[in-house]
């Protein structure tokens, strides 16, 4: 049997992040993932926003994918429903378009730099715990079986999870639309636009590049209700285009033809004892808005400090239970924008058409409105609920501020650690400088804030009292 602190099972995106992650904080990780070891140049993701753009810059790798993707810095939901991003309180005005396996690719060399074990071709059957950790069985390659056990286990491991089945989790909810077809081809006319989203009458269809000269096709038809393994021939996949789009840009030589159906599920935990979901594992929606993968990073993101510092004694292990009262209201306000989205993206009643012309009006004519959805689907709107009585800043994602000296907040928070920003220098004693760094603002702000290593707020005060400053960090950093 091999035993290690953290046994991370899934290597998409979350579970890569989540893994590199601890890794990076010296906690030692099993990653198990059933595939072979090879990186697909298919894609289920096409966009990385706002949010998790930042998150990603906390850990030195966002200029990295800049420098691949394209930016876009209006999003296209559905007709005349955009979403100008010009104005986002961020460094990144802009969704990066690029497939899911270039950020897969990266988090996976960022992984394996840091030590994480990877376990291909490696199936979880089943799982126990106890007081102690977990104990985790597993089939390799070879069909025999084995175990692994771990302080604690992270299922991140998709929509059919086996850890989520082995914790006895249901994972309720249903499925939101039938027989959406998926295609993967060349186009011998350029659309016009980087990501192309349009419904016209009973017809949907999306348009994306991958970057090697191939775009993704997604798109359906009411009416056309066809099993998820019924075949997908190219002259389906280009009149439903030709439907939704008014044309179908000449495509040819589909590489891969696939169809699927789009559910709405979310468990009713995210964490069972020493096991814990995230990403696909903990809630799927619909690709509306571009939120699913931007979610399980985000996921990660919170999960991954405070995983590290239960495992490594600085915090209580009432400290996960954060992950769930902070991350579980997000999956499902998801579930309900990407849901939103894509019933008035496929509205064919003349009420659900009339409903969606309404709110194009109501969101040209509102800002607020326009900011809140905006904040929503890039995750920049999301904050954490604070605990009663707390500083009116707590819970709140901290934006990119210039430091003194120079450097960004951003830059600061690379080291996984917590940042204390107050406008007078301070000294971080010996026992805590592995897990915080001191900085001072840039400007003449007066106030005292404690950022966390996922970039929001865990105290803030509105003058430097060294006694306050005091509690708070051996409160949150131990």
């Amino acid at each position: 049997m091999t035993t290690t602190p953290v046994i991370v099972v899934g290597a998409g995106p979350t579970g890569l992040l989540l893994a590199g992650d601890l890794a990076a904080a010296g906690v030692p990780v099993t990653l198990v993932e059933k595939r072979p070891h090879r990186i697909s140049n298919l894609s289920r993701a096409f966009v990385l926003h706002a949010r998790t753009l930042e998150q990603l810059d906390a850990r030195a790798l966002a200029d990295e994918l800049e420098a691949i993707g394209r930016p876009l810095d209006r999003l296209d939901l559905f007709g005349r429903l955009s979403l100008d991003l010009t104005a986002l309180p961020t460094r990144f005005r802009h969704v990066l378009v690029l497939p899911q396996y270039e950020v897969e690719k990266v988090l996976e060399r960022r992984a394996a730099e840091n030590g994480v074990d990877f376990r291909h071709e490696t199936e979880v059957t089943g799982l126990s715990q106890d007081a102690d950790g977990v104990t985790v069985a597993v089939r390799g390659a070879d069909g025999r079986p084995g175990s692994l056990r771990g302080s604690y286990v992270v299922g991140a491991d998709g929509m059919r999870s086996a850890v989520r089945r082995a914790v006895g989790l249901p994972f309720p909810g249903r499925s939101v639309i039938r027989s959406v077809v998926l295609a993967d081809v060349r186009l011998a006319e350029p659309p016009e636009t980087l990501l192309t989203v349009a419904a016209a009458g009973d017809a949907f269809a999306f348009l994306a590049p991958f970057g090697d000269g191939y775009h993704r096709v997604i798109c359906w038809r009411r009416g056309r209700e066809e099993a998820d393994d019924a075949p997908v021939g190219l002259d389906e996949v280009k009149e439903i285009t030709r439907l939704a789009l008014g044309r179908d840009y000449g495509m040819h030589d589909a590489r891969w033809t696939s169809r699927f159906h789009s559910d709405e599920r979310q468990a009713p935990a995210y964490r069972v004892g020493r096991v814990l979901l995230a990403g696909d594992a903990a809630h799927v929606h619909s690709p509306a808005g571009g939120q699913g993968m931007n979610t399980g990073l985000q996921d990660a993101a919170n999960l991954s400090w405070k995983l590290a510092r239960v495992v490594t004694g600085h915090a209580p292990e009432a400290l996960l239970d954060t992950y769930q009262a902070e991350r579980h209201p997000v999956g499902k306000a998801v579930l309900r924008s990407s849901g939103g989205i894509v019933r008035l993206a496929m509205a064919g009643r003349p009420w659900t058409l009339a409903l969606r012309t309404a709110l194009v009006t109501l969101l040209g004519a509102c800002a607020p409105l326009r900011r809140l959805v905006t904040g929503q689907v890039t995750g920049i709107g999301y904050r954490y609920r604070a605990p009663r009585g707390a500083h009116r800043l707590v819970g709140s994602r901290v934006p990119d501020v210039a430091l003194a000296g120079g450097g960004r907040l951003y830059e600061a928070l690379r080291g996984g650690r917590f940042v204390l920003l107050t406008p007078d220098a301070r000294e971080v004693a010996p026992e805590r400088a592995a897990r915080l760094t001191a900085a001072r603002w840039a400007s003449g702000r007066r106030t005292a804030v404690l950022v966390r290593p996922d970039g929001y707020v865990a105290w803030a005060a509105d003058t430097a009292d060294p006694a306050a400053i005091e509690a708070a960090l051996a409160t949150h950093v131990g």
